[in-house]
């Protein structure tokens, strides 16, 4: 069976659950409860929390860099900007592997 006839019924199910009043819906309670238990879930990969982590400390670094006046010190840098290098290369500056900055600049 293809995909779109699968969500065609799929989606007809849903619907007549809903219209019968048999569906399901989650109350405040166990919407919270599912919350909790998805942010314990992700917020054990280490990994990840580092790098969103990072993300988050670079974007907010790019905003307070640019509501500085141009007289404080010319053209700041923008949300992003590091953004050219890729996390593998980041991994190979922690690890004491060579950076690609010289390759880029010549």
């Amino acid at each position: 069976m293809d995909r779109e006839k699968q969500r065609e019924i799929a989606r007809k199910g849903g619907k007549a659950a809903h219209e019968k009043g048999t569906a399901h819906e989650f109350t405040a309670d166990e919407a919270r409860a599912a919350g909790r238990k998805g942010g314990e879930r992700v917020s054990s990969d280490r990994a990840h929390m580092s790098r969103i982590g990072r993300l988050g400390g670079k974007s907010s670094a790019g905003r307070r860099a640019t509501k500085g006046s141009p007289e404080e010190g010319g053209e700041e840098s923008t949300p992003g900007t590091r953004s050219a290098r890729s996390d593998t290369s980041d991994a190979a500056d922690q690890s004491g592997g060579s950076s690609s900055e010289g390759e880029r600049s010549a």
